[in-house]
């Protein structure tokens, strides 16, 4: 049941509003247009006595506000007066009174048009309401008993919260586990450290907190955050678990040594980095004496993994120092292109140059390793000295190969009987179980699919700027190598970072918020699932995995993973899909509030959508900067620019307006979309507007797109210009007046 509203409108006249505007003519469009009584000035909104004025307004009765003065991104907590009360922000100061010359009739007309724009929408709007599931759980899981999955377990029990930890093997451990020493990871940053893997081990197995699989696997992942519904496969039995949110830490793997056969692998005594770690854990390196490490094995190559392993070097620092550990005379000559011991490591790196060990600047594909009488030569081209060098009698050469994510091809597991084997490859005859493998990682019970949709290079998509350790699967939050090539540091940092995220995903979703990046936010989809006519759109274009399907092919929104995004409001031809205080009846309405003056004024207008995660604040920023614009522009900010609606620039451009631009994030490899492809699917989505101006008689080139990143504010008024002056060439839209 829709609210009674009474409502009330603040005026700020402070940060110089009151000197650039006609104030009293924009209380005018409040009172006159609006008949809006409860209408109020104050020099200072944001100040105590301005807060105090409206909150004692809220207690005889108002219960939507409307505050023209700064930017909704300003002042948000000084203006959030609960969950009770409708509070719409119009953005005087940074959209006008900063950006347009003071006291010229344009300005006050686009200030007029502000308020009509935020008093149409302030009407409209409707009081959200959480979605809060039933008995919610606060259960982390982790997937993944490496070093990464050890410490998000432990921090996450430490926290106060139960903890279900997937081990694929038989023990934990993982990559760590399996070797002699770690890197140093505290001062002075010098010596190998002590394997921590056992005490770790024990902390959890003395934690009530935290229930262990080992020699299991996902079978299946069902629900969402709060409601997650695991099967985990062990033993030939399977352990049901409710969980509220997932790390997944499963790692990276060594990349096959097998291509690297141009470094000499497949010759007697040429290995790798595992090697070395078995070598060195039975004692085996104290017959060595000369060893060649050999850098970027496979890594920053075209042909084989194009980006760098970031740990090699690291541990090739670490292997050069367990020679002189076992035999103070070996000799440890290393081959690279780039060393690239980042941070402390540095005192890591000189530690082992003091040793004596020699290192060898070239281009490791020019790298030959040949046989030499029954021992290895390495020859390469000294980039340093400028000369071909050859270093001979070696034991061994050491390939640093690199390592890829597991999410680039999931986890081997063995199956556990010939019936399931035969069940995976029904074209192919049974094998014996243990030959089988089945990839999997969380076996997501998704529409969108089993996995984590990938960034390039295979890594599971955790946002490169904005978002660390988050997935395009609400809920769910990859650490270390899994996500990222990184060295061991940073792997335990990521454990303690993801589910830190975790607790804040469980928290929320048990008070009926968003996560992120509308953090806090309690509105969610609803579906008139009357006129739904099953066209896919909603559950094709939604970034998130959120809407799966029923039976019939009708959308089945799963509420938990929903980021509001509104992207499937913008995917939706028949309109079914609306926010209580987001709608395309709203955004429409604020556009068609919007004074259109006549052809004969010479006054064109231009509608902005523009994404409140980038566009929005480049705008504010260019206000800040006190840089000047056109006033024949008219911002309507959007939750992204994947919600928008084409019936918009329909409705915009058969109302007369001369021009519409679309703002929004960056996308691609490198995108900086906060909801991951809102912005290319808008983009998508203009190139068919064509069509629709093509039938208004209107030139496709009124409408215009361009990707904003938050830093771009000094490129907003050139952009403006730019297409003023198109505008200007185009002449007056032919629509005007109908």
């Amino acid at each position: 049941m829709a609210m009674t509203k009474k409502q009330a409108v603040y005026f700020c006249t402070g940060c110089g509003i009151g000197e650039a505007l006609d104030i009293q003519a924009l209380v005018k469009v409040a009172t006159g247009e609006f008949k809006i009584q409860d209408v109020k000035e104050h020099p200072f909104l944001c100040s105590p006595e301005g807060v105090d004025l409206i909150k004692k307004d809220i207690e005889a009765g108002v219960n939507t506000v409307t505050i023209a003065a700064c930017s909704e991104r300003v002042c948000y907590g000084v203006f959030d007066f609960g969950p009770s009360v409708i509070v719409e922000r119009i953005t005087l100061r940074e959209r006008v009174a900063w950006v347009q010359e003071p006291g010229d009739e344009d300005t006050n007309m686009m200030a007029e048009d502000y308020v009509r724009m935020g008093l149409t929408h302030a009407k409209a709007a409707e009081l959200p309401e959480p979605f809060v599931v039933e008995n919610p759980s606060k259960t982390i899981l982790v997937v993944g008993g490496g070093l990464t999955g050890m410490t998000a377990a432990l921090e996450g029990a430490k926290a106060g919260y139960d903890v279900v930890l997937v081990e694929k093997g038989a023990a934990l451990g993982g990559w760590a586990g399996s070797v002699y020493k770690l890197p140093p990871l505290a001062e002075p940053y010098t010596e190998p450290e002590q394997n921590s893997v056992p005490t770790l081990t024990k902390a959890i197995d003395d934690n009530p907190k935290i229930k262990v699989y080992t020699a299991a696997a996902m079978e299946s992942i069902s629900g969402g955050p709060g409601v997650f519904e695991a099967k985990i496969k062990l033993n030939g039995d399977t352990a049901n678990a409710r969980v509220g949110a997932i790390v997944l830490a499963t790692g990276a793997k060594p990349y096959d040594p097998k291509k690297l056969g141009y470094l000499g692998f497949g010759k007697p005594n040429v290995v790798t980095h595992a090697d070395v770690e078995e070598m060195a854990k039975n004692g085996k390196l104290k017959d060595v004496k000369r060893v060649a490490f050999i850098q970027c094995a496979g890594s920053r190559d075209q042909e084989h993994l194009p980006y760098c392993s970031a740990a090699c070097c690291v541990e090739s620092l670490k292997q050069a120092a367990y020679l002189k550990e076992f035999n103070p005379d070996a000799q440890a000559y290393i081959f690279y292109k780039d060393i690239r011991a980042t941070g402390k490591y540095e005192y890591f790196y000189k530690a082992v140059q003091q040793t004596g060990a020699v290192f060898v600047k070239t281009e490791i594909p020019g790298v030959q390793v040949n046989e030499d009488g029954g021992k290895l030569a390495v020859e390469a081209d000294d980039i340093i000295l400028g000369e071909k060098v050859t270093i001979g009698d070696l034991d061994l050469v050491v390939l640093a190969n690199g390592m890829e994510s597991t999410a680039s091809f999931g986890e081997e597991v063995v199956l556990e009987s010939e019936e399931e084997a035969a069940a995976a490859k029904e074209d192919e005859p049974a094998a014996p179980p243990d030959q089988i493998i089945k990839s999997n990682l969380l076996n997501l019970a998704y529409r969108q699919g089993p996995e984590m949709p990938a960034l390039k290079y295979g890594f599971p998509d955790s946002h490169f700027i904005c978002f660390p350790y988050e997935t395009r699967r609400t809920g769910i939050y990859a650490a270390g190598a899994v996500r990222a090539t990184m060295q061991v540091p940073t792997a335990i940092e990521d454990g303690t970072g993801a589910v830190l995220k975790a607790i804040q995903c469980v928290e929320a979703v048990a008070r009926g918020e968003a996560v992120h990046p509308r953090a806090g936010d309690i509105s969610y989809p609803e579906f008139n699932m009357n006129r739904c006519t099953q066209c896919k759109r909603c559950t094709e274009e939604c970034p998130f995995g959120a809407i799966n399907e029923d039976e019939k092919g009708n959308p089945l929104p799963e509420r938990t993973r929903c980021r509001r995004c509104g992207t499937c409001m913008g995917a939706c031809p028949e309109r079914i899909i609306s926010f209580k205080d987001y709608s395309v009846p709203m955004i429409g309405g604020m556009g068609k509030a919007i004074e259109v003056p006549e052809e004969d004024e010479e006054k064109p207008r231009i509608l902005i959508f523009a994404c409140e995660n980038d566009a929005v604040p480049a705008l504010d920023m260019a206000g800040i900067s006190r840089m000047k614009y056109s006033a024949w522009v008219r911002v309507i900010p959007l939750r992204c620019l994947g919600s928008l609606n084409l019936v918009w620039i329909s409705d915009a451009m058969s109302g007369g307006f001369d021009g519409v631009m679309l703002l929004g994030c960056r996308h691609g490899d490198d995108y900086q979309c906060h909801f991951i492809k809102g912005s290319e699917l808008a983009e998508i989505r203009l190139s068919k507007v064509s069509e629709t101006l093509d039938r208004l008689g209107l030139e496709s080139e009124r409408c215009r797109m361009h990707q904003i990143s938050i830093m771009d504010y000094y490129r907003i008024p050139k952009l403006i210009e730019e297409f003023v002056e198109k505008i200007d060439e185009l002449g007056p839209n032919p629509m005007k007046g109908f």
